[in-house]
């Protein structure tokens, strides 16, 4: 990879592969609101998939760093842009591809906070459950109030 050109195109493969990612993680965030889980294991793939993808147009754009003296990743392309400032579509692709991994990031968090409660809700209807299975000690043998279940009463309907 000798020209600006060639950057140009791996970054806006990269920039493709994000908006790629965004769609995935959106489409997570429907089906983690919406509950289906049954869903999430394709879309656990598909993001691997596109995950790949992006390791690999980044270790093309770093090559390309590398290969003409500047460091990797972000570093590396700040003073590529310095050097070249005419070069406004790189500096563009950079811009949204930035942007859009923003975007990615806060998507992934509250993905994380969506798996999260769906895993605090089952665990405690798990726990409604287990309890209403058991039964309820009001009185301790030593004739003390007690209550299985963590020393809470839980309506198990």
């Amino acid at each position: 990879m000798n020209s600006p050109k060639e950057l140009a195109s791996v970054i806006d493969s990269e920039l493709a592969a994000v908006r790629a990612f965004v769609e995935l993680l959106l489409l997570e965030q429907r089906i983690l609101s919406d509950g289906d889980t049954d869903a999430l294991p394709e879309i656990v793939e598909r993001k691997t998939v596109v995950a790949n993808t992006l390791s690999a147009c980044a270790a093309t754009r770093n090559a390309y760093l590398v290969e003409h003296s500047f460091a990797n990743d972000r570093p590396g392309i700040d003073a590529w842009l310095s050097a070249h400032a005419e070069d406004k579509a790189v500096r563009e692709s950079w811009s949204s591809l930035l942007a859009l991994a923003a975007e990615a990031r806060e998507l992934n968090r509250l993905n994380g906070e969506l798996i999260r409660l769906r895993v605090q809700h089952n665990s405690e209807a798990l726990e409604a459950l287990l309890g209403a299975s058991r039964p309820l000690q009001l009185y301790g043998p030593d004739g003390q109030t007690s209550m299985s279940g963590g020393g809470r009463l839980r309506d198990a309907v």
